[in-house]
Protein backbone atom coordinates (compact mmCIF):
# COMPACT_ATOMS: atom_id res chain seq x y z
CA UNK A 1 0.00 0.00 0.00
CA UNK A 2 1.25 3.51 -1.11
CA UNK A 3 2.49 6.19 1.66
CA UNK A 4 0.79 8.75 -0.52
CA UNK A 5 -2.85 9.52 -0.01
CA UNK A 6 -4.94 10.33 -2.87
CA UNK A 7 -4.76 13.96 -2.22
CA UNK A 8 -1.23 13.88 -2.46
CA UNK A 9 -1.29 12.78 -5.43
CA UNK A 10 -4.09 14.80 -7.26
CA UNK A 11 -1.75 17.79 -6.20
CA UNK A 12 0.66 17.56 -8.87
CA UNK A 13 -2.12 16.25 -11.66
CA UNK A 14 -4.05 19.05 -10.75
CA UNK A 15 -1.05 21.58 -10.99
CA UNK A 16 0.18 20.13 -14.03
CA UNK A 17 -3.40 20.56 -15.54
CA UNK A 18 -3.77 24.12 -14.40
CA UNK A 19 -0.31 24.57 -16.04
CA UNK A 20 -1.29 23.51 -19.70
CA UNK A 21 -4.28 25.56 -19.47
CA UNK A 22 -2.50 28.52 -18.91
CA UNK A 23 0.29 27.45 -21.58
CA UNK A 24 -3.05 27.04 -23.41
CA UNK A 25 -4.61 30.75 -23.36
CA UNK A 26 -1.15 32.41 -23.81
CA UNK A 27 -1.30 30.27 -27.25
CA UNK A 28 -4.67 31.63 -27.56
CA UNK A 29 -3.57 35.22 -26.68
CA UNK A 30 -0.82 34.94 -29.07
CA UNK A 31 -2.72 34.51 -31.71
CA UNK A 32 -5.68 36.33 -30.54
CA UNK A 33 -3.43 39.86 -30.77
CA UNK A 34 -1.82 38.17 -34.33
CA UNK A 35 -5.05 38.56 -35.49
CA UNK A 36 -5.56 42.20 -34.23
CA UNK A 37 -2.30 43.33 -35.08
CA UNK A 38 -3.11 41.87 -39.04
CA UNK A 39 -6.28 44.00 -39.08
CA UNK A 40 -4.71 46.69 -37.72
CA UNK A 41 -2.10 46.34 -40.01
CA UNK A 42 -4.32 46.28 -43.00
CA UNK A 43 -6.48 49.70 -42.16
CA UNK A 44 -2.92 50.94 -41.61
CA UNK A 45 -1.48 49.28 -45.00
CA UNK A 46 1.53 47.66 -43.02
CA UNK A 47 3.30 44.29 -42.79
CA UNK A 48 2.49 42.56 -39.58
CA UNK A 49 6.85 43.05 -38.97
CA UNK A 50 6.41 46.78 -40.15
CA UNK A 51 4.35 47.33 -36.85
CA UNK A 52 6.50 45.33 -34.35
CA UNK A 53 9.20 47.43 -35.92
CA UNK A 54 6.86 50.27 -35.02
CA UNK A 55 6.06 49.19 -31.77
CA UNK A 56 10.16 48.62 -30.56
CA UNK A 57 10.94 52.39 -31.63
CA UNK A 58 7.79 53.88 -29.66
CA UNK A 59 8.73 51.33 -26.82
CA UNK A 60 12.30 52.11 -27.27
CA UNK A 61 12.64 55.45 -28.00
CA UNK A 62 14.91 56.19 -31.47
CA UNK A 63 16.88 53.71 -31.88
CA UNK A 64 19.74 53.22 -34.70
CA UNK A 65 18.68 50.37 -37.94
CA UNK A 66 21.38 47.33 -36.37
CA UNK A 67 19.62 47.83 -32.34
CA UNK A 68 16.29 47.41 -34.05
CA UNK A 69 17.50 44.38 -36.43
CA UNK A 70 18.83 43.06 -33.04
CA UNK A 71 15.69 44.03 -30.90
CA UNK A 72 13.12 42.43 -33.80
CA UNK A 73 15.49 39.49 -34.65
CA UNK A 74 16.04 40.24 -38.01
CA UNK A 75 18.85 40.47 -40.17
CA UNK A 76 19.98 43.87 -41.35
CA UNK A 77 19.82 43.50 -44.78
CA UNK A 78 16.10 42.75 -44.32
CA UNK A 79 15.80 45.64 -41.44
CA UNK A 80 16.08 48.35 -44.38
CA UNK A 81 13.55 47.32 -46.63
CA UNK A 82 11.19 47.43 -44.21
CA UNK A 83 12.67 51.02 -42.71
CA UNK A 84 12.84 52.05 -46.57
CA UNK A 85 8.42 51.00 -46.66
CA UNK A 86 8.30 52.92 -43.59
CA UNK A 87 10.05 56.05 -44.24
CA UNK A 88 7.97 55.92 -47.41
CA UNK A 89 4.75 55.40 -45.68
CA UNK A 90 5.75 58.48 -43.42
CA UNK A 91 5.82 56.51 -40.19
CA UNK A 92 9.38 57.30 -39.55
CA UNK A 93 12.22 59.38 -40.64
CA UNK A 94 16.13 58.53 -40.24
CA UNK A 95 17.61 61.13 -38.06
CA UNK A 96 21.42 61.89 -37.47
CA UNK A 97 22.75 60.77 -34.35
CA UNK A 98 23.37 63.85 -32.87
CA UNK A 99 26.13 61.85 -30.57
CA UNK A 100 27.58 60.93 -33.42
CA UNK A 101 26.81 62.57 -36.66
CA UNK A 102 27.69 59.34 -38.86
CA UNK A 103 25.24 57.58 -37.18
CA UNK A 104 21.50 57.26 -38.04
CA UNK A 105 18.74 56.50 -35.43
CA UNK A 106 15.28 55.98 -36.38
CA UNK A 107 12.13 57.82 -34.59
CA UNK A 108 8.47 57.36 -35.10
CA UNK A 109 6.31 60.50 -37.22
CA UNK A 110 4.16 62.12 -34.01
CA UNK A 111 1.11 62.25 -36.58
CA UNK A 112 1.25 58.70 -37.68
CA UNK A 113 1.90 57.26 -34.04
CA UNK A 114 -1.45 59.47 -33.01
CA UNK A 115 -3.10 57.06 -35.97
CA UNK A 116 -1.33 53.94 -34.27
CA UNK A 117 -2.97 54.98 -30.99
CA UNK A 118 -6.46 55.40 -32.62
CA UNK A 119 -6.24 52.12 -34.21
CA UNK A 120 -5.42 50.08 -30.93
CA UNK A 121 -7.82 52.42 -28.75
CA UNK A 122 -10.58 49.69 -28.81
CA UNK A 123 -8.24 46.95 -27.85
CA UNK A 124 -6.54 49.83 -24.58
CA UNK A 125 -10.46 50.48 -23.25
CA UNK A 126 -10.93 46.74 -23.09
CA UNK A 127 -7.79 46.81 -21.33
CA UNK A 128 -8.72 49.70 -18.84
CA UNK A 129 -12.43 47.61 -18.48
CA UNK A 130 -10.37 44.03 -17.81
CA UNK A 131 -7.72 45.77 -15.46
CA UNK A 132 -10.25 47.43 -13.03
CA UNK A 133 -11.54 44.19 -12.21
CA UNK A 134 -7.97 43.59 -10.43
CA UNK A 135 -6.53 44.94 -7.34
CA UNK A 136 -3.26 46.59 -7.50
CA UNK A 137 -1.30 43.23 -5.95
CA UNK A 138 -3.06 41.32 -8.37
CA UNK A 139 -1.99 43.86 -11.46
CA UNK A 140 2.13 43.47 -10.25
CA UNK A 141 2.02 39.34 -9.85
CA UNK A 142 0.29 39.42 -13.64
CA UNK A 143 2.75 42.35 -14.64
CA UNK A 144 5.44 40.31 -13.07
CA UNK A 145 4.35 36.81 -15.14
CA UNK A 146 4.53 38.91 -18.28
CA UNK A 147 7.76 40.10 -17.72
CA UNK A 148 8.56 36.76 -17.16
CA UNK A 149 6.93 35.07 -20.11
CA UNK A 150 8.55 37.87 -22.41
CA UNK A 151 12.29 37.19 -21.29
CA UNK A 152 11.63 33.41 -21.44
CA UNK A 153 10.63 34.08 -25.31
CA UNK A 154 13.85 36.37 -25.95
CA UNK A 155 15.78 33.67 -23.91
CA UNK A 156 14.05 30.86 -26.26
CA UNK A 157 14.18 33.12 -29.70
CA UNK A 158 18.19 33.24 -28.49
CA UNK A 159 18.87 29.81 -28.47
CA UNK A 160 16.94 29.26 -31.54
CA UNK A 161 18.87 31.37 -33.48
CA UNK A 162 22.16 30.00 -32.12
Amino acid sequence: MSSISNQEAATPRLRRRAVAALKGELRSVRVQLSVLNHQVGTQAELKDVDLDCLDLISSRGPLSPSMLAKHAGLHPATMTGILDRLERGGWIVRDRDPSDRRAVVIRILPDRNAEMFRLYSGMNSLMDTICADYDDAEIAVITDFLRRVQAAGRTASEELGN
